[in-house]
């Protein structure tokens, strides 16, 4: 990820002024300093303050994890301080816990990222090898019935402990502080206080409820982009919400009983009306006519139910017909209960199934009616809906979708929230002082979904995993080799009940599927140096993938592609990368088996991690491959090819500079073209790379370069570089090379493209991962690639050196300057990401600052310029270069075949 730029949040000053009267004093003396203060609430904000703890920098976040994982973690990179700030829900049936976790950054220390920093004015940060985690949020749940697993939790975590995450630090000497204050809310943090006080030592700090179930749900809305979604007939829809335009809204929080809440801003709210018909209501009646034991079971028995056996319907009074007069169809509900009035049963007559799924239809029908009604009130069109009644039950939030559906006619709709069971918990977490979630972008947001049982608060977890040891052992008990894996957490898929056209998740055995935010928890990472690429025409109308995986084909191809290409992954690269150890197949093992269930994960529930695109599917990949410490499966495959690229370089320098300026531009694109085939994330070029080497196929890919190319708008390009004989063209000031591959692919590429644009004097800012992903090039090892080529070119030479990327002197300074040459500045900067593909929304600080000047961007590769961004319109020229390596893709996006070419160039919009 992006190095960090310094961002303002408040408690700055109280942290350089911590950090002097640090000096000569011990941690108890420290902590012992620590004074009360009173915190001024902001402007219509509701929420105390807490000054007790040390502050919490928040500026920044993101989520790790896949978009639709309910309650996933959230990143900080700005916290430095040692704190373990954790929050509690305490309801009458559930347990919700929102705490930080802190996360160790690896620096790198690279003097050429001084140069950089001063040309893009960056006020702050340093190039480096991994990005900035400093901190993350997570979310687990637990029974409230349970609440001693919950405090086993915390307490082999060390949550409550003062002096931050790390429970090394607790030795005999160094205990504790015994005055620690939780936040909490909810009914449990003062039935349960005294519990608290006795098992772990620490103070419940009890917040209001309905304060904190608004603060939750506004910072949801506002941070993070695929947190509201719409359920109807099963079908799941995420729904972008504009923050500028977020209020007034309806929230509808389920629990017991219901609450209606109108929200006209941060702070300001009112409960506007409710119903003491609600979750409760269900589950109590439920245990009286169905004698069932929990909550889930009652669901569980829903999704077998027939509730026309029950109920009487529309059908039932009209002889089966509808009554279209009034619009109503024949399997409307006309009377919950109906039949059991004229029909001489009694209760053991009836199946327990489908009394369930009558409460249950009884229930949600008329919350539903209820908040639409509030809503026309008002004027409002904007319903959310969460509380623990909704859990994630699709029949649940379809029943509910439908009630609104038909009371509005279609004019409004009902949404619901991927975290709405921990509002009323993440409201507790924003109550401590200086939190900076205030501040927070949805694009500094980034969601995780690593593997094991810590990140997950359902039916099964472990016991907190303390390494990545644990995590494997878990994964072998709990998921094991040589059976088939079907999920993180067995699942199942959906099928129809044939009442009203309702889809529901049917069931496995005695596994209920009805409560998907106990498997689908992410960690939200706090990444404060993204920012949104600010070249792009229209951000909020941006789509990064250009793949639609919402087609069933679609996606069933593509998890089968990622799922054929996962043995050879990890046996020739991931384990072969590190010398075939134990140690490594061990691993191994556990990324092809964890990667494995999130691909059946995925082909069962789509919507699973939010809205699914190709791109995610391979930053999911990458991603996974880290959490198993294969921080780089491809590393000697690209040093190889980059020094078998470099010592045929000079050659090819040689014969484009013999070759007229028309000439070599077009040998240029057709470098690029040729050169992109390198790309070991396709099957096809894998195969092939064993016909000859790289050398041999480069050389032969050229060959091949026949014009015209299935896209090609190289005379447009041409007459914008080169000009008319009329009229020679400007040059382009700065221009951005988003730079794909290792090896050829750079070297004899992008590299000389690179050179011929500083030979016309244009400023060229090459752009590479921030991670490892593939064979993709990194920002890391770029400087040393160009050091190398300037060995064999003076342009490059002289441009490296205005750009900062030769301070060690690592050519010969000595070389005079040959004719032609340019000292415009040759850059490097990371783009933010470890992924094959580029979500524009979310870049590095450093490349949004060096595109502030830019007037050309170069998209290279099938990841970036075709699997993301091959509709991206931007600000200013752009030119999109790709080999199609995939003859699916190359048939649905441009029709035609495998190895065809791409060369799109659009003028500035």
């Amino acid at each position: 990820m992006a190095g960090l730029v310094e961002t303002p949040f408040l408690g700055n000053k109280d942290k350089i002024e911590k950090g002097e009267e640090r000096k000569g004093k011990s941690r108890g003396e420290e902590i012992g300093e620590v004074r009360e203060k009173e915190m001024v609430p902001g402007t219509g904000s509701s929420i105390k303050r807490s000054g007790s703890r040390p502050q919490l920098d928040l500026s920044g976040a993101a989520i790790q994890g896949n978009f639709e994982e309910r309650d996933p973690t959230i990143l900080l990179p700005n916290q430095s301080d040692d704190i373990s700030h954790l929050a509690l829900d305490i309801g009458g049936s559930l347990i919700k816990l929102v705490y930080f976790s802190r996360h160790e950054d690896k620096r790198v220390d690279d003097k050429r990222k001084k140069t950089v920093k001063q040309k893009f004015s960056i006020a702050n940060g340093s190039r480096r090898s991994y990005p900035i985690l400093g901190g993350r949020l997570h979310f687990v749940k637990f029974e409230t019935g349970k609440i001693n697993e919950c405090l086993d939790f915390i307490k082999s975590k060390q949550l409550h402990c003062d002096a931050g995450m790390n429970p090394r630090r607790w030795t005999v000497d160094n205990p504790p502080n015994e005055n620690v204050v939780v936040k909490a809310t909810g009914g449990g943090a003062y039935k349960f206080a005294d519990l608290f006080k006795e098992k772990l030592g620490v103070s419940l700090d009890k917040e209001d409820e309905m304060d904190c179930l608004v603060a939750g749900a506004n910072f949801l809305l506002k941070a993070i982009r695929h947190e509201a979604f719409t359920h109807m007939e099963g079908v799941k829809e995420f729904v972008q919400i504009d923050q500028n335009d977020l209020f007034p809204y309806l929230l509808v929080n389920i629990g017991s009983g219901v609450s209606i809440i109108k929200v006209d801003g941060d702070g300001k709210f009112q409960r506007v009306s409710g119903t003491n018909v609600g979750g409760g209501t269900y589950w109590g009646l439920g245990k009286l006519l169905t004698k069932c034991k929990s909550f889930d079971e009652l669901l569980e028995l829903s999704q077998r139910g027939d509730n026309g056996a029950i109920d009487m319907l529309v059908g039932d009074i009209y002889g089966g017909m509808d009554y279209s007069k009034i619009g109503l169809s024949a399997s409307t509900i006309a009377s919950s209960f109906g039949k059991a009035i004229s029909e001489s049963k009694e209760l053991q007559d009836f199946r327990p199934e489908d009394i369930s799924l009558s409460l249950l239809r009884m229930i949600s029908y008329n919350i539903g009616q209820i908040a639409y009604l509030n809503a026309l009130r008002f004027g409002l069109k904007r319903i959310f809906f969460g509380g623990f009644f909704i859990r994630g039950h699709a029949y649940t939030m379809d029943t509910i979708s439908f009630a609104v559906h038909f009371w509005s006619k279609g004019d409004a709709k009902a949404m619901f929230l991927r975290h709405e069971g921990f509002l009323g918990a993440l409201g507790a977490f924003m109550s401590y002082e200086k939190h900076g979630l205030d501040d927070l972008m949805v694009h500094q947001l980034v969601e995780r979904f690593p593997m094991g049982a810590p990140y997950v608060g359902g039916k099964i977890h472990g016991p907190p995993l303390g390494d990545l040891n644990e995590k494997i052992s878990w994964m072998e008990k709990f998921v094991r080799k040589g059976i088939e894996i079907s999920a993180p957490v067995p699942m199942s898929p959906r099928a129809t009940t044939g009442l009203g056209g309702f889809e529901v998740p049917s069931s496995k055995g005695d596994a209920l599927r009805s409560d998907a935010s106990n498997l689908n928890v992410g960690v939200l990472h706090l990444v404060p140096t993204l920012e949104v690429f600010p070249l792009l025409a229209d951000p909020k109308t941006y789509e990064p993938n250009t793949i639609d995986l919402s087609d069933q084909n679609e996606l069933e191809y593509w998890l089968t592609v990622l799922s054929e290409h996962l043995p050879d992954l990890v046996d020739k690269q991931a384990v072969a990368s590190e010398g075939g150890t134990d140690d490594a197949k061990r691993r191994g093992d556990a990324f092809a088996r964890a990667f494995s269930a999130h691909l059946a994960r995925l082909m069962e529930e789509p919507a699973a991690y939010g809205k699914l695109g190709l791109a995610y599917l391979l930053e999911l990949r990458e991603e996974c491959l880290r959490e198993f410490q294969f921080t780089d499966a491809y590393r000697s495959i690209k040093q190889r090819e980059n020094e078998a690229s470099l010592a045929v370089l000079s050659d090819l320098l040689l014969e484009l500079d013999s070759m007229s300026e028309e000439s070599r531009l077009l040998t240029l694109i057709e470098g690029v073209l040729a050169a992109n085939i390198f790309d070991w994330g396709s099957r096809a070029c894998v195969d092939l790379y064993h016909k000859g080497t790289i050398i041999e196929i480069y050389r032969m890919s050229r060959k091949k370069m026949q014009r015209p190319w299935r896209v090609d708008d190289f005379d447009r390009f041409k007459e914008r570089m080169l000009g008319s004989r009329e009229e020679r063209s400007s040059p382009h000031k700065r221009a951005l090379l988003f730079v794909d591959n290792s090896g050829a692919d750079v070297v004899l590429g992008m590299l000389p493209l690179a050179r011929e644009l500083l030979r016309h004097g244009t400023e060229v800012v090459l752009v590479a991962n921030s991670l490892p992903a593939l064979n993709d090039v990194t920002a890391m090892e770029l400087p040393d690639i160009v050091a190398e080529a300037a060995k064999h070119c003076d342009i490059l030479r002289r441009a490296a050196e205005a750009g900062g990327l030769l301070v060690d002197a690592m050519v010969n300074n000595n070389d005079s300057p040959k004719a032609g040459s340019s000292s415009v500045p040759l850059m490097v900067v990371e783009n933010g990401c470890g992924s094959p593909c580029i979500d524009l929304r979310q870049v590095s600080s450093e490349l949004a600052a060096a595109a502030k000047d830019a007037d050309l961007i170069i998209l290279e590769g099938m990841g970036r310029a075709l699997h993301t961004n091959f509709n991206a319109r931007f600000k200013c020229d752009a030119l999109k270069l790709a080999m199609v390596k995939n003859q699916r893709l190359a048939e649905k996006l441009i029709q035609g075949n495998i190895y065809d070419c791409v060369c799109r160039y659009e003028p500035s919009s």
